[in-house]
């Protein structure tokens, strides 16, 4: 038995074809279609008190935490769909407050739905579509070759700092720019530096040397929470030698041939344990 979330992933992408990288890359008549879905729990994913305090943070990260993985293929979110189950005495409305709130800041739409009565804790579910521009190719995780740079697109470790009680904020823009710039390959930083990138690693069956030193700290972050607390949303991408990185990011190591070349702290990210 599958006993954590990576576990189960690499289960699903041996039945599922299209399962791999942020977002599924699916052929539509317009150009390519992302999709991706994500939930958030109470008590796992964030925590609310007494008075119900979080509640628009809880609808506000569903959407964040989706908006993030169609930034991570170097695209923008198009349309929404919300479900949430609820348990008794949750004011819901509130909860779609901070949906309304993320879906106008990222610039996607509210497009349907669900809403469930639950005795369990509150679920925000999200399913999103994102679209690239310009007719261009989303950037997946398994295209990093030796000799490319590694670059991250800002600081890490604010998240675990601040006890994971900052609001997302996924980085869309600068996954476009990264695509712009000829990124080869890219992932967002959500369990973790460490666990991330050895996800690319394997998606592209390459190794990494990282320069530890080079890793941008957010402010009163430690080394160790910038390598595997997570949260952050930044973004990890490569760059062939001689493309010019998007102003803002930082290289942080170099993609090489010898696959046992890990990541430091790899196994230190966050992931959800099922037995």
């Amino acid at each position: 038995m599958a006993s954590g979330e990576f576990d189960v992933i690499a289960e699903l992408r041996c039945r599922f074809p299209l399962v791999g990288d942020d977002a599924a890359v699916v052929p539509a008549p317009a150009g390519p279609l992302l999709l991706a879905a994500d939930a958030v729990v109470e008590d796992v994913d964030f925590v609310l008190d007494p008075s119900g305090a979080g509640l628009e943070d809880a609808g506000y990260r569903a959407v964040a935490v989706n908006v993030s993985d169609v930034a991570a293929m170097g695209g923008r979110p198009f349309h929404l769909l919300v479900s949430i189950a609820a348990p008794e005495g949750v004011d819901v409305v509130r909860v779609v407050d901070g949906v309304e709130e993320a879906a106008r800041a990222f610039g996607c739409e509210v497009a349907g739905g669900d809403l469930s009565a639950t005795s369990g804790p509150l679920v925000v579910s999200i399913a999103i579509t994102g679209t690239v521009a310009d007719g261009g190719r989303p950037v997946r995780r398994s295209g990093a070759r030796a000799g490319d740079g590694l670059f991250v697109t800002g600081p890490l470790g604010g998240a675990a700092a601040a006890w994971y009680r900052d609001r997302p904020s996924p980085r869309v823009a600068e996954g476009e720019a990264a695509r712009l710039a000829g990124a080869t390959s890219m992932i967002d930083v959500s369990d973790g530096l460490g666990a991330d990138l050895g996800h690319l690693c394997d998606a592209s069956g390459v190794g990494v040397d990282v320069d530890v030193d080079a890793v941008p700290l957010a402010a009163g972050a430690t080394l160790a929470q910038a390598l595997s607390g997570g949260d952050d949303y930044e973004l990890l991408f490569t760059l062939p030698e001689g493309a010019r990185p998007p102003a803002g990011s930082v290289r942080i190591g170099t993609i090489v041939t010898d696959r046992t070349h890990r990541p430091p702290s790899e196994g230190d990210g966050w992931q959800h344990r099922f037995s």
